[in-house]
């Protein structure tokens, strides 16, 4: 890039992220696409944003779809984007920094699949650039960059799409439309496991970046930390600069599953959590077990979440999924395929008949929401209730403490430290315009 362009797109980025000050967001709905965001008869365009094996699968996916054409893969590692255009066979081109594809006016939309710290920053050169978003999940390294993102999608009128890809399950779908459906009565309490056996990183020393990676692109807002082989390609989810530990890689697929059965559409009033590195003994700052507890007081609802990367004994016969109580039963779900319901008497039904919903695939879902044609099944607003549990879930974990949690302000009102957590500071050299 010249010059004067980096330096006015990495201004931006300290424009758009702006102060840690949050607002409100009351009664927010799903994306009800009315119109079309794009509504050209030639094929959409996309940019590839992150070329590790999500973004990969994600790209087969919308590769896949006749109407849709993959015109960039981004990435700061010039092995993996260069290997990622081959795979696709698609023309697409091959370049180390994504802000030069958001400068192409016929890019409709990215999808982004990047370490946890660049999601947001991102999005928001993304959106700012008159682009649409799909963003995996979490969809914030942190709660103030969750609700920059919704404000700013908000602002654009822009369609934005969650990773939490579960929402466009079937078996989920027509699972918790049974719930709103009230085929266990009221629904007062969630549990949320996410229970699987995961490798230690081992104990390095920082080392020279490996030939063809962009270290320093690679790192972008986020504090310049030396490289280090085991916390970059998919390891960096293990480290406080960068990811946000399991809770915010596979548990907030549960967590979010478990807040869509609630209906809850807000944060909640109270989050305490306990947890730490029981098994593992290598660098890794996440903790290896975590339990956490979220109360919504005004719902008179309850959300439990259950983490152990140590062991392969998950709860009920499945390793991730979601139980929920409610007044006249409770029902049992996982991704795995697992839909049952038990009475009061806890004997499993088979006389109820569940909803005939067929949602569409979610990569899918998102290509008609931008031609106008569907809804999105996790609009932004849903991503970031999920994500902060996810954050808050941390943060508690972190600084030892029960957390109180203002909904409205996004606040911690109860414990500076954690405070402080809710937000980041970012790196000068990207954060701020150069003089």
């Amino acid at each position: 890039m010249k010059r004067r362009t980096f330096l006015t797109s990495t201004g931006k980025i300290s424009l758009l992220l702006g102060t840690s000050g949050v607002s409100a967001l009351q009664g927010a709905k799903a994306v009800a696409c009315s119109r079309p965001a794009v509504s050209r008869p030639e094929k959409i365009r996309l940019a590839q944003i992150g070329a590790g094996g999500q973004g990969n699968s994600l790209a087969r996916r919308f590769h896949q779809q006749k109407e849709v054409e993959v015109a960039y893969v981004c990435d700061p590692d010039s092995m993996r984007c260069n290997k990622s255009v081959k795979t696709l066979g698609a023309g697409a081109k091959p370049i180390g920094d994504f802000r030069k594809a958001l400068d192409d006016p016929s890019v409709d939309a990215v999808f982004i699949a990047t370490p946890d710290h660049w999601h947001v920053p991102a999005a928001l050169l993304a959106l700012d650039a008159g682009k649409h978003v799909y963003v995996e999940k979490p969809c914030s390294h942190n709660v103030a960059e969750g609700r920059k993102l919704v404000d700013l999608a908000k602002k654009k009128n822009a369609v934005v799409q969650h990773g939490t890809h579960s929402r466009s399950l079937k078996l989920l779908a027509n699972g918790i439309q049974a719930l709103r459906e009230n085929v266990i009565g009221e629904v007062r309490v969630a549990k949320a496991w996410n229970v699987q056996r995961r490798g230690e990183i081992g104990k390095v020393r920082p080392s020279k970046p490996p030939n063809g990676l962009d270290y320093d692109t690679w790192v972008g807002p986020a504090e310049m930390i030396p490289y280090q082989s085991n916390r970059h390609h998919y390891n960096w989810h293990w480290w406080y600069n960068f990811g946000t530990g399991d809770a915010g890689n596979d548990g907030v697929h549960e967590l979010d599953i478990a807040r869509w059965g609630l209906g809850v559409q807000s944060h909640p009033s109270t989050a305490a959590a306990l947890g730490g590195k029981l098994s593992f003994n290598d660098d890794q700052q996440f903790p290896d077990t975590q339990f956490a507890n979220f109360s919504f007081p005004q719902q008179k609802q309850q959300l439990s979440f259950e983490m152990r990367l140590w062991s392969k004994y998950g709860l009920m016969g499945t390793d991730n999924g979601n139980a929920f109580y409610g007044e006249g039963g409770w029902m049992l779900m996982s991704k795995r395929g697992i839909l049952k319901v038990f009475d009061e008497q806890n004997r499993e039904r088979d006389d109820f008949k569940l909803p005939d919903l067929h949602p569409s695939e979610h990569t899918v879902n998102f290509v008609r929401a931008l031609r106008g044609e569907e809804t999105l099944a996790a609009p932004i607003e849903e991503g970031h209730w999920s994500s902060t549990l996810c954050h808050l879930a941390n943060i508690s974990t972190r600084v030892g403490a029960t957390l109180e949690f203002d909904p409205a302000s996004e606040a911690i009102t109860n414990h500076q430290e954690a405070a402080r957590l809710l937000s980041r500071d970012y790196r000068d050299h990207w954060g701020r315009p150069s003089v």
